[in-house]
This record gives structure tokens, C-alpha cells and sequence, in this order.
């Protein structure tokens, strides 16, 4: 049959639609799968991204180091008295260098557990006294120790030559201390003088006979073959014994010494090693810690001679008598070079106060130390804390029994003391700092760097977090070498650290500068206060390192943090003058220093009308208390409680968005502290005034740091934290406010005279109220009391108390 046109247009029609839909199908499988590739590959990036998030709190800056030389390229400082946190330790810089050191007890005090053994510097020792006396930083140290009725004296002289750092011997001697001679003399002391590696360490250490007293004979890879003899210089050695065995670490040493000691079967007990344990044990495994062990009666000496297998040309072995005439040669030396730099005999200072400040400074630099491990840090992005990357730090501490790490803010102080003395040991203790910085530009503000470190340290405070600053002092470090030491830095490669430094410093003020910005330009926020606690009367700001200085009541993001913007201002005008010295474009630093050093501005952002202060800003009421909950009601799963509920915070008003002027301390002062008021400011009239006000600030020992009529002065901020920078007397601050008075005390201004008189009388009260208490107590304090001048704190403090150093020789 014939086919219709209509069904010829009908198949075409079906034909036509059925290769329309197959491509609309077609189609729409490419559609789906282009959006799933762009879903997966936008599922990839968000992971990636992640993954880069999480991974730059623990990378490093880049490749290009600060410090090029370390370890044995740097002869002068290969060895030293590294190990701050024991009462005398030897080790070189390396990464895993041998340690030397000293534990010593008195039969008759020993007690259970090994209590009684003196190794670290511990303030429950309840020694009278323990510091450095004298100490260059590089050659040699005297330290005098006073344990009751006796005087321990340990000292040390480098010697160099050879290939792998040279040769030094250390000195102990025990004595009766000045007037205890008919107790003391005849007493028996227990010495005990050790070597240890580290299981990294490439390289063996044994026991040596050749001498009368058990030594060491040993070979590392950086040390090279090396011998450890020990002489007997004056007094009897009643009994000998030594222990050669594996030790589980550094931080177990003690422990080690205490799990082998014992007493002989004698009718009178005499403590005893029990000489090589390796061979009761698996043979293959061998010593890592050799210890020798000393009963004797006092007075004794001993010497510790180490001696390095490639110094060929020795004219002599370092003890004995030449001993003596190398450690005179090095302490003169010593007393000329330190009155050349502080020049404190020709300020008239007696011959006590000068020995004073010897004992101050060298506590010090005697405290600085050698660390090598890696930090633990988190960020937003982490879910659990990372190592960081493991790197060495070379850096003074705050205190040797309580603070024998690294610590951002504080070393910025010490390092206005250390440049005074030796500039290029202070840039190589900051390059080692800027060494540790990661890509964001972040620093992690405590160090704890191997498990001696950490065994100082509870858990809980180990991890860091890369969102909380610390003040960049290392600015005023580096402003005060700048300023006072401009010639002597166009020497030698000093200008080539600075060079390699400089992009470091840019990166940290840029991190600064941006991650604690504040709500409104020019302003500043410290981060890490805890908006959430119930426990705090005024929560704490632990990053600004002021801690419990009363801020804002309730944390919120419209904080303006008076001191950290004044404290980026100093790095702005830091970068600024250091690009000029480097001839490189530092505008960037010139306009933000003028945009903060606009004193409307700060008018505008800190300044009370109503209280005529300068002040932070934010959510705040005063009106708050610490009170105890009622106990919880009995119910018929849960009895009565009959113990006490922790006491909590009640607001009993409102806070409001206003400036926190009632508070009046060390923070009212920055502006003042960086030198930011015009010298005919009236509002610098009235700081200068209040600073004097004695209901304010003002005491005969220093500036306290908090207001008598502040309403938190001298307040617990919980049950058992009990008030720190409320009240108490720092040094750190009123070094800061010496600087300032002395500064406008030389500029033209009607209130010259004023900060004058000022500058004389605080000066004078803190120089002899420190004097009077390191007299009376034995010690350099944390802190001092606002109302007896007593030290409280942490024992010795000679971290930034030590720039008491400096007041007394006036360099600011």
C-alpha cells in the first residue's frame, strides 16, 4: 500500500523529536557530570586548603636562617654554663651535646626518696643564697653558693685550641661560710660530678681509671675524642665510688643517682655507687650517664678537667695553681670591662653596691641557656596540638629555679642588658628567637625545648596557641642598640645580621598589626581572654603579659588595648629607623608610626575627660564580686554536700561600653613609657603629677602597678590566685618609666624640672630597696611589695629585675 504524505511527516516528526531528547539526555549527563567534577574538585580544594590551613602554624618562615653559624663554627661560645635550671651544668651548642654538672647532699640531711640531694635550681632547696658572682658570658664564671653553714664556690675557665672547642675546667670548693667555721669544719659533703649523652647523640661515653678519682673517656661526632679527669686539690677524700649505667633521660638524672644509692654495711654509713651496672644488663647496651661520687669533710676542692683530643698544643693541664692564675686573669678582666661599660665607680657607687650590681648582671648572663627540641602548638584549624619543627634557642631566662626557659616578652628586657655588655651575643640570642618564627609571622611566646624543659612544666601549660601575641619587646631591644650602639653595628657582619633579621621583624610587626587589630583604625585588641569563665573576678590577659592587671570586665571584640597599641607604635618607628639603616624602603613604617603617634588620635581612642587618664576601653563594670554558691539541693539520688562550692564571679551591675578609668597602673603609663607626649602636654603634667600621688602609684620602693584607689587593687582574681600585677612593684616597668623621666628630664618643656625630681627619687628608691632585700634575703626578687619593699615571687629573679643594673648606671 501507497504511504500517506501526513505519515512520512509523522515518522520525520518522531525521528526528529527521538534525536532531540537523545541529545537533551546527552546533554544533561555532561551537565551532571561537569557539576559533579566541579563539586569534586571544589570538595578537593576546600580539603587542600584544609590541609595548607592546618599545616602553617608548624612551618617554618622560610629556608633562609638568621643564625649561619652555630656549633663549632663559632669557637668562643662552643662551650659555656648552658644549663640555667641546674645549680652548675656544663654543655656545648649543639643539638644533642654531653651535659656536665653537679649534685651534692649531707649524709645527716638525707632523707627518704632522695630528699636532700641538691641538682636543680629548686626554691624548695630553701638555699640562703645561690648566684653568679662574676661572669663574662663566654670565658669564665665564679659562682658562690650557701647551703646552711657551708660555702660552695663553683667556677669554670675556657681554654681553646684544637679543632673541637677547646679545652675548660671547672672548680667546686666547699668551705665553711663566714662565721660558721666551728660547725661547718669536719662536716661530711657528698659530691657528686657526672657526664651524660642523649640517646641521638652520635658518639660513646666510659669509665676511666687511669687517675686516682674515676673520670670519663669519651668521643662524640662534633666533640671528637675527649677525657674528663678529676683532681683532688685540697682536703681528704674519705670514700669513692661512681656509677657508669643507661639513664631514661636528662630529667632522670636525680632519679637515677637516688634508684642506685646505698649505704655499706660499715657501723657507720657511708653512700655509695655501685659502679658499672651495663653488664648486669644487656652488654650490647652502653653507658650514657657516668657519675662519681665524693665523701668528704670539709673544707675540700676538687677540679674537673675536660680536655678535647684535638688540642695537641696544650702548654699545660688547667688546674692547680695555673688554674688559680687563669681564673684571676679572667676575673680582672672581668672588673675592668664592667666598669667601662656601667661605669658605676664614677657614679660614686661604694664598693658594696658595685659588687651588687657584678652579681645582679652575672646572674644573668650566667643564666643564659642552650635548648634544642620542638615546641607544641594548635591553631583554629588543628583539632588536636602539633609539634612544631625542632629547632635550638640560645636565650637568657627569667628565673633559674622557676623559669629556666625561654620567654618572648621577657627576653626583650634581658636583652637591653646583655647588648650593654656584648652586642653580638644579644643579636645572636635574637636571631636564634626570629629563627622560631613560622609563616603567619607568630612566635610562640613560652619555649619549653626538650624534656628537661619539660619536666619543669605542667602538661596543661605546654601547648601554644598561634593566635596569642606577647609584647614585641625585642622592638625596644633593638630601638635601644639603634640608638646607643649605631657606630659599632657597621662593624664586622653585624649590619648583615640586622640584613637577614630585617624581613622576619616585618613579618612579625605585620602579624602584630593585623591579627591584634582592634574594632576601629588605630586601635588594638590583645586576643586570648576567656569571655566564658565564671571563676575569674576580671578575666585574665595573659598574652599582654600583665596577666591579672584588671581590663575590661566582660571580653568582647570592641576592646581598645592601650599598651599593645602603644607597643606596635614602637615597632613601627623600630622598622622605620632600622630601614634607614639598612637602605631599604621602610615609608610603609614611617606612615604607620605618624598615623599612631597622632596624639588626637589617642585622645580620641584612650583618653577619659572624666577621670583625666588615659585607659582601655570596653564592656566593663566595676561593680563585681567573688562570692560562694549555696550548696546543691539533696534529691533522692544525690545526698547533702557538705563540701564547699568554689567561689564564682557575680555581676551585681551591668557593664557598658565605656572607658575603664577607675583602674589606674602600669597601663595608664605607656603613653608616657613610649615617650608619645609633647613636653609641654598638659596631659603629661598630670601623669607626672599623679606618678607621685602616693595614694596612686607612688612608693618608697618603686612605682607599684596598680592603684591604692583601684577597685581591684590587691584583690584574688579567683579563690586561690592571689593578686600579681595588682599592686606588686616590677622592675620591667619602672625601667620603663625611668627612661621616660629621664628622657623628658633633657627636653626643653615646663615640666622638665618636674620629671626631674621625679627621675633622682625613684631612681634612688629602687636601687636601695633592691640592694637592702638582696642584703636581707639573699636573693633578687619577681617582684617587690608596694607597702614593705620585700621580694615576693620567684627566687632568683634576675631576669628584667636585673636592669637594675642599668638604672644604676643610667643607660635607658
Amino acid at each position: 500500500p501507497r504511504k500517506s504524505p501526513n505519515s512520512d511527516k509523522s515518522r520525520k516528526s518522531e525521528k526528529t523529536e527521538s534525536k532531540k531528547n537523545a541529545e537533551e539526555q546527552t546533554s544533561s549527563r555532561i551537565s551532571i557530570k561537569t557539576i559533579l567534577t566541579f563539586i569534586c574538585l571544589g570538595v578537593a580544594c576546600c580539603i587542600g586548603y584544609k590541609g595548607y590551613l592546618e599545616t602553617r602554624v608548624n612551618t617554618p618562615f622560610d629556608s633562609s636562617k638568621v643564625v649561619v653559624k652555630s656549633g663549632l663554627a663559632v669557637p668562643a661560645r662552643y662551650w659555656g654554663s648552658y644549663r640555667p635550671g641546674n645549680y652548675f651544668g656544663m654543655k656545648t651548642r649543639e643539638p644533642y651535646s654531653p651535659v656536665m654538672g653537679l649534685m651534692w647532699y649531707f649524709p645527716k640531711r638525707l632523707g627518704p626518696n632522695g630528699e636532700g640531694i641538691r641538682h636543680w635550681c629548686e626554691q624548695g632547696d630553701n638555699l640562703d643564697h645561690y648566684s653568679w658572682v662574676q661572669h663574662d658570658g663566654k670565658t669564665f664564671g665564679i659562682q658562690t653558693i650557701i647551703d646552711g653553714a657551708f660555702n660552695i664556690t663553683s667556677s669554670f675557665v675556657k681554654r681553646y685550641g684544637g679543632t673541637h672547642g677547646g679545652d675548660w675546667t671547672a672548680r667546686i670548693s666547699v668551705s665553711p661560710k663566714d662565721g660558721e667555721t666551728g660547725v661547718a669544719i669536719g662536716e661530711t659533703i657528698n659530691l657528686i660530678f657526672y657526664t651524660a649523652i642523649e640517646p641521638q647523640t652520635k658518639g660513646r661515653i666510659n669509665p676511666s681509671y687511669s687517675g686516682t678519682i674515676t673520670g670519663v673517656v669519651g668521643e662524640t661526632q662534633e666533640l671528637g675524642p675527649f677525657v674528663l679527669r678529676l683532681f683532688n686539690v685540697t682536703g681528704n677524700i674519705e670514700q669513692q665510688s661512681y656509677l657508669s649505667v643507661e639513664a631514661k633521660g636528662f630529667h632522670l638524672l636525680k632519679e637515677t643517682i637516688i634508684s642506685t644509692l646505698s649505704d655499706t654495711a660499715s657501723r657507720k654509713k657511708h653512700y655509695v655507687l655501685p659502679g658499672d651496672l651495663t653488664h648486669f644488663k644487656d652488654e650490647s647496651v652502653p653507658p650514657n650517664f657516668i657519675a662519681t661520687h665524693l665523701e668528704v669533710k670539709v673544707p675540700f676542692e676538687f677540679d674537673a678537667v675536660f680536655e678535647s683530643g684535638s688540642f695537641i698544643d696544650r702548654p699545660n693541664t688547667l688546674t692547680g695553681d695555673v688554674y688559680v692564675k687563669e681564673l684571676n686573669a679572667k676575673s680582672i678582666l672581668f672588673n675592668r670591662k664592667f666598669e667601662e661599660t656601667f661605669r658605676l665607680h664614677e657614679k660614686n657607687f661604694t664598693k658594696n653596691y658595685i659588687k651588687f650590681a657584678k652579681t645582679v648582671f652575672s646572674n644573668l648572663i650566667g643564666g643564659i641557656g642552650y635548648f634544642y627540641g620542638a615546641s607544641r602548638v594548635r591553631s583554629e584549624h588543628t583539632q588536636a596540638p602539633v609539634p612544631y619543627w625542632k629547632a635550638p634557642l640560645f636565650t637568657a631566662v627569667p628565673s633559674r629555679s622557676f623559669f629556666p626557659r625561654g620567654f618572648l616578652w621577657d627576653e626583650g628586657f634581658h636583652g637591653l642588658l646583655i647588648a650593654a655588655w656584648d652586642i653580638d651575643l644579644e643579636l645572636d640570642i635574637i636571631s636564634h628567637w626570629f629563627d622560631l618564627m613560622n609563616v603567619e609571622g607568630w612566635i610562640p611566646r613560652e619555649q619549653i625545648l626538650g624534656r628537661e624543659a619539660e619536666a619543669k612544666v605542667p602538661k596543661e601549660f605546654i601547648t601554644q596557641t598561634n593566635t596569642n601575641a606577647n609584647p614585641p619587646t625585642f622592638f625596644l631591644t633593638l630601638r635601644y642598640i639603634i640608638h646607643n650602639y649605631a657606630e659599632r653595628l657597621t662593624e664586622e657582619d653585624r649590619l648583615g645580621v640586622l640584613d637577614r633579621l630585617y624581613p622576619r621583624l616585618v613579618a612579625w610587626f605585620d602579624w602584630f598589626n593585623t591579627t591584634q587589630a582592634g574594632p576601629i583604625p588605630g586601635s588594638y585588641r590583645w586576643r586570648g581572654r576567656d569571655a566564658q569563665t565564671t571563676r575569674e573576678l576580671n578575666p585574665k590577659t595573659l598574652t599582654s603579659g600583665l596577666d591579672d592587671y584588671p581590663r575590661a570586665s566582660h571580653p568582647t571584640d570592641d576592646e581598645r588595648h592601650l599598651d599593645l597599641r602603644c607597643w606596635v607604635m614602637l615597632g613601627a618607628v623600630t622598622l622605620a629607623e632600622l630601614a634607614k639603616l639598612l637602605n631599604r624602603d621602610g615609608h610603609k613604617y614611617v606612615d604607620t608610626f605618624s598615623f599612631l603617634a597622632d596624639n588626637t588620635l589617642l585622645d580620641s581612642q584612650h583618653w577619659s575627660e572624666a577621670a583625666a587618664r588615659y585607659a582601655d576601653y570596653g564592656l566593663h563594670t566595676d561593680d563585681v564580686a567573688l562570692k560562694r554558691p549555696p550548696p546543691p539541693p539533696p534529691s533522692s539520688s544525690r545526698p547533702p554536700s557538705f563540701q564547699q562550692q568554689e567561689l564564682v564571679r557575680v555581676v551585681l551591675t551591668d557593664p557598658r561600653l565605656r572607658y575603664i578609668d577607675t583602674t589606674f597602673g602600669y597601663v595608664s603609663l605607656f603613653p608616657l613609657f613610649v615617650r608619645s607626649l609633647a613636653s609641654n602636654s598638659h596631659k603629661l603634667q598630670k601623669m607626672l603629677t599623679d606618678l607621685r600621688n602616693p595614694q596612686l602609684l607612688w612608693t618608697d620602693y618603686g612605682l607599684r602597678s596598680l592603684a591604692k584607689s583601684s577597685p581591684l587593687y590587691n584583690k584574688y582574681n579567683t579563690e586561690h590566685d592571689g593578686p600579681y600585677w595588682r599592686g606588686a612593684i616590677w622592675i620591667n616597668m619602672n625601667y620603663l618609666a625611668l627612661g621616660a623621666l629621664h628622657y623628658y628630664s633633657h627636653l626643653s618643656g615646663p615640666y622638665q624640672s618636674q620629671a626631674s625630681e621625679l627621675y633622682t627619687q625613684l631612681r634612688s628608691n629602687i636601687i636601695n630597696n633592691m640592694y637592702r632585700q638582696l642584703k636581707k634575703s639573699g636573693y633578687i626578687w619577681e617582684h617587690y611589695n608596694d607597702k614593705t619593699g620585700v621580694g615576693e615571687g620567684s627566687r632568683p629573679f634576675t631576669g628584667w629585675s636585673s636592669l637594675v643594673v642599668l638604672i644604676m648606671a643610667e643607660m635607658y
